[in-house]
């Protein structure tokens, strides 16, 4: 069905599930974000209770990266579930939710770069590695980070309030980037700045693979682990890059399947923007013992109060 705001010259495409379609979709939307967001949360939560994680640059890195992960996950998933409920967002709550979303995509492919820095001084420069990465450091790494994409998406928001008029703010739109920053100049910057980040990230990770690949002995465990842990940083970044096909995917089997639009669009964020928010703490996190150690200390000593719990009821 196609909607459009009769109060405005403002029109926005819209198309409606039958109910029971909604209610299917946001179930399994909202039961993948509290699935993925528990395991993240769980990885955040030993973080924080143990110093000899958030004493070493390795793990606050890896934690940024998951916090990352889990905003981004619940601010999709409102969007989504108020998109389906609700058809049409009022544009103001949309800017609001939409930066926030960009912002810590953003932060990700940046933190993977300079987390495979990391493995690289560690492994290449094992004698400087603990003056080189300090804690205080690694903040100011971070801190630089949301610094450096603050300059790339608060422009959008400026252009946005100087071009646009009051009224706009008011209207009721189908949240979609496209459709608030609507500069034809903004989806160039974006394209340009997109490319130039990816461009810098990709050779940052391939300088730090064969630095390490050539500078280590091959039989080196920590190596072996170093290289490893920089693939799998270049596989995140892979899946990172998913979300600038996205509307292109979308756009290409709308194509073929133009009758077959809401499908096509929830099936692409499943498997494009929400499921990859899973793959740090399994292909990273689980695999490191010592968090390992630590997490499974944590869940066991949950289930061991929860099972007292259940005992103390049932006798009372």
């Amino acid at each position: 069905m196609n909607l459009s705001n009769s109060s405005t010259n403002f029109t926005t495409p819209v198309y409606r599930d039958t109910v029971e379609t909604i209610i299917l979709k946001n179930v399994i939307t909202v039961v993948l974000c509290i699935s993925i967001n528990y395991v993240n949360g769980s990885l955040v939560h030993t973080f924080t209770k143990h110093q000899v994680f958030n004493s070493n640059p390795r793990y606050i890195l890896y934690i940024h990266l998951v916090i990352n992960d889990m905003i981004l996950l619940i601010t999709l998933t409102v969007i989504q579930v108020i998109s389906y409920i609700m058809v049409t967002f009022n544009v103001s709550l949309c800017i609001v939710l939409l930066i926030i979303s960009i912002f810590v995509n953003l932060n990700n492919p940046i933190t993977l770069a300079i987390m495979a820095v990391e493995c690289y001084i560690a492994i290449c420069f094992p004698l400087r590695h603990t003056q080189i990465c300090t804690v205080q450091k690694t903040y100011v790494v971070i801190g630089v980070i949301w610094l450096l994409n603050t300059l790339l998406v608060l422009p959008d928001l400026f252009v946005a309030l100087a071009t646009e008029s009051i009224e706009f703010f008011h209207y009721r739109v189908f949240c979609f980037r496209d459709n608030v920053f609507r500069a034809p100049y903004l989806t160039v910057k974006r394209d340009v700045s997109n490319t130039v980040f990816l461009v810098i990230v990709w050779f940052t990770l391939f300088y730090t693979y064969f630095r390490i690949l050539f500078t280590a002995k091959a039989a080196a465990a920590d190596a072996k682990k170093a290289r490893n842990t920089v693939l799998l940083h270049g596989f995140q970044l892979l899946l990172c890059m998913l979300n600038y096909v996205f509307n292109l995917t979308i756009e290409g089997l709308t194509y073929f399947f133009p009758k077959s639009v809401p499908i096509i669009r929830f099936t692409i964020t499943i498997f494009i923007q929400i499921l990859p928010r899973l793959i740090s703490p399994v292909v990273y996190g689980l695999r490191d013992k010592m968090l390992m150690k630590y997490l499974k200390r944590y869940m066991c000593c949950t289930r061991n109060t929860t099972t007292h719990l259940q005992k103390r009821r049932v006798k009372q």
